[in-house]
């Protein structure tokens, strides 16, 4: 008999049906060891010796390891195929080494990127010995995970700055942090667009001025209402004669995305079924085991010869030849060290006959099954047409774009980043010849204010640490999950990370403390390391000295710096966030306030401490009420004249003449102005007209947006309303409306 050892119990099934009689098929059910945990369990001193301890619970299973063993011929170890897998390869080959129960008996290293009967009978026909390269890049990453672990959240439990420190888990707190600075610090700057309606016979259309007296209208041209009104002054109204001065048709195509790495995958899960990083991985790993897809962390994205002929026979029977380009599409690496796995995540099968799935694993098949059916697609083509409108004045020009796609292509079957049902962005222009007399029927000038850059949400947190070289496929969830488990980040109800008052306050000291730890180039530099090592170009304890003897250094500098100092230090960081006006002032003695620390973590309070005794949760601080994630607000009132002001109340920002209070959502204090106010004092807070965003796919109902409610602006759906910050896009407005929890109602009773 031969016994073959898997991670987990369901891919034992699986494989044991494929072999049949003669072999035993059981499972580690993930790792079976890890180091000690106490102090001094890498000993820096002597070659960063490790001592290692059998995981609380495993002793069960390697206790049937062993028993199975004693009735088999030889050992198969048969983890999975990346450097974690080669790692419990390796450590349970030690632990029966050390337990003398091998005898003599043969063992065998196999690995295969899927669950099928031939891809398992050919790992088994081509077996190997276990890759000591990538064992030796395991032990450099778990020996570097404990000594930062061992030697820095000590640090933080004694002074009451958080629960811990991790290698990439700070930087990704870091980056969230620095964002929200970014977004703290950000002066919105105004500038105006002017569109037209316009109709040339056979119908109508829309254009944007693109020329005003000569003058090409870029984006930020035109700055304030004083310029558009001269502009519109010029051009005349109310409708206006125009002519089409010259005519562009191009004909343009679009490639269909890669199929997914497990970075993409997380991504286009975040933004499509609303999963986080957690959620995809795990439902990708019961598809993998029960032999659905290929391997699930990996970031190549080629695709088997077998595969891929498969594919192309499967796109000419369904959709036709029109729809399978000459040659394969081959999409190149973007990672420099893809090394996890040697395919992209793909289904195993391509015969039509799609598995039985429910749930979480439908959704999550389906999406992985489009994207690689579309990957060897022909691209989707369009026909483009712009057109220039000249006024009759000669003093505007107008430019109008139309694009109609001509062939479906991969788009027959999916869309990146969008609803597989709909193409949005395409839009007709009547038939157009130069010299046709257009009317303009209508200006609509529109104000806007740029916007500073967006929260990271899951997916584009993945996308800027795999942009970055943080982490790799087998690292972006738990990243995910252990930033918010830990509290150091929260997701607000857009589903975008901001950071709490411990991530902000942890960040502040590691950015002063371990600046190289928290440094993106530095963190990058160790991924490096950790591939060079697994592809056999580094020496694993050179890596580890060169990394240890800086790290070390900043452990015994931090540990001699007085508190008093850290809280200056983690002050004068987060001075800016905390009080945004200047204002740091006591309310109760004048005295100047400031960060305190205590066991139950930081605070506010004030200098004068114990003769004034004022604090304040630090949480209050710095982190209002968001109105909007990309505007600030602020608590104190504004005054804006003729007895008007401008306010943040619990339900956000309003204006208010002492009579009536109009919610103002779209503004904040660097935006609002006496005219704005005027205007929205004089709508009375009446409900606008709705703006349609599009249908709700699970419940085929209209979702509407209502910029002014009771509350604040809105979207309504089936009967379900959600106050919003400003209008959602499409994907986040059925996410909203989708994860609203239901109200709960009471009934009133009488008594008897």
């Amino acid at each position: 008999m031969n016994l073959l050892i898997v991670e987990s119990p369901s891919k034992a099934k699986t494989i044991e049906k494929y072999l049949g009689a003669g072999w035993r098929v059981i499972a580690s059910v993930g790792h079976v060891r890890d180091l000690v945990p106490e102090n001094g369990s890498v000993d820096t001193e002597h070659d960063f010796k490790m001592r290692w301890q059998i995981m609380p619970g495993k002793e069960k299973q390697i206790k049937l390891i062993t028993d199975e063993l004693k009735k088999a011929d030889a050992v198969y170890l048969a983890s999975d195929p990346d450097r974690e897998g080669e790692a419990i390869a390796w450590h349970i080959l030690d632990i029966l080494n050390a337990k003398k129960a091998l005898n003599g008996k043969k063992v065998y290293r196999v690995a295969f990127h899927e669950i099928t009967k031939k891809a398992v009978m050919d790992a088994i026909a081509h077996p190997r010995e276990i890759d000591q390269n990538l064992v030796d890049a395991y032990l450099v990453r778990r020996a570097l995970d404990y000594l930062i672990g061992f030697g820095i959240s000590p640090l933080l439990w004694r002074r009451n700055l958080g629960r811990s420190a991790g290698r990439v888990q700070s930087v990704a707190v870091k980056l969230v942090v620095d964002r929200e600075r970014e977004i703290e610090a950000f002066k919105p700057v105004e500038y105006w667009s002017l569109g037209a309606k316009c109709n040339s016979g056979a119908g109508d259309f829309d254009a944007m001025l693109a020329k005003f007296d000569g003058e090409k209208i870029e984006k930020m041209t035109i700055e304030n209402r004083a310029r558009i009104d001269e502009i519109l002054g010029k051009i005349g109204e109310p409708i206006i004669d125009a002519r089409v001065i010259s005519i562009d048709k191009k004909k343009t195509s679009r490639r269909a995305a890669a199929p997914f790495t497990t970075s993409t995958l997380q991504q286009e899960a975040a933004r499509k079924l609303y999963f986080s990083s957690r959620r995809t991985m795990s439902t990708a790993q019961k598809l993998y085991e029960a032999g659905l897809i290929t391997y699930m962390r990996t970031d190549a994205t080629n695709l088997s010869a077998d595969a891929v002929n498969e594919i192309r026979g499967f796109i000419a029977h369904t959709y036709g030849d029109a729809f399978v380009p000459k040659s394969p599409n081959v999409y190149v690496t973007k990672s420099k060290n893809a090394q996890e796995a040697h395919e992209a995540i793909r289904p195993t099968h391509f015969d039509g006959e799609k598995p039985n799935l429910s749930g979480d694993e439908e959704k999550l098949y389906d999406l992985i099954w489009k994207r690689t059916i579309a990957c060897q697609m022909t691209n989707a083509e369009f026909d483009s047409v712009s057109a220039d409108i000249e006024t009759a004045n000669h003093v505007a020009i107008f430019h109008a774009v139309g694009t109609t796609r001509t062939f479906d292509g991969f788009m027959r079957v999916y869309t990146e980043d969008k609803d597989d049902a709909s193409d949005e962005n395409e839009s007709k222009l009547p038939p157009l010849n130069v010299g046709d007399k257009i009317d303009i029927t209508e200006l609509v000038p529109e104000q806007h204010f740029t916007q500073p850059p967006a929260r990271y949400t899951e997916a584009s947190l993945v996308k800027k640490l795999e942009e970055l070289g943080i982490g790799r496929p087998s690292t972006y969830a738990t990243i995910m999950s252990t930033i918010v488990d830990r509290k150091y980040v929260e997701m607000d109800k857009q589903h975008r990370f901001h950071p709490t008052a411990g991530g902000w306050v942890i960040s502040a000291y590691l950015s002063k403390y371990f600046d190289e730890l928290v440094d993106v180039n530095f963190t990058a530099k160790t991924e490096d390391t950790l591939d060079d090592i697994s592809n056999g170009k580094q020496d694993k304890l050179n890596a580890l000295q060169n990394f240890w003897t800086p790290t070390a250094t900043m452990i015994d500098d931090a540990r001699g710096v007085k508190t008093t100092e850290i809280i200056d230090a983690i002050n004068n960081l987060m001075h800016d966030h905390l009080f945004p006006g200047g204002n740091d002032k006591c309310p109760k003695c004048g005295g100047k306030l400031g960060i305190k620390l205590s066991k139950f973590g930081a605070f506010i309070g004030c200098e004068n401490y114990p003769k004034c005794d004022y604090t304040q949760k630090l949480a209050d601080f710095g982190n209002p009420q968001p109105t909007d994630e990309n505007t600030k607000t602020t608590n104190t009132p504004v005054d804006l004249g003729d007895g008007i002001s401008f306010r943040v109340g619990r339900f956000g920002p309003y204006v208010t003449d002492g009579k009536k209070n109009v919610a103002a959502k779209q503004y904040n204090a660097d935006t609002i102005t006496l005219d704005a106010a005027r205007e929205l004092l004089a709508g009375g807070g009446k409900k606008a007209d709705p703006i349609v965003i599009g249908e709700n796919p699970e419940t085929g109902k209209t979702i509407y947006y209502y910029p002014t409610g009771r509350y604040g602006a809105y979207i309504s759906s089936n009967r379900v309303n959600v106050s919003v910050d400003s209008q959602p896009d499409l994907e986040t407005a059925i996410s909203l409306i989708n994860n609203k929890k239901p109200t709960k109602r009471f009934k009133r009773t009488t008594k008897k």
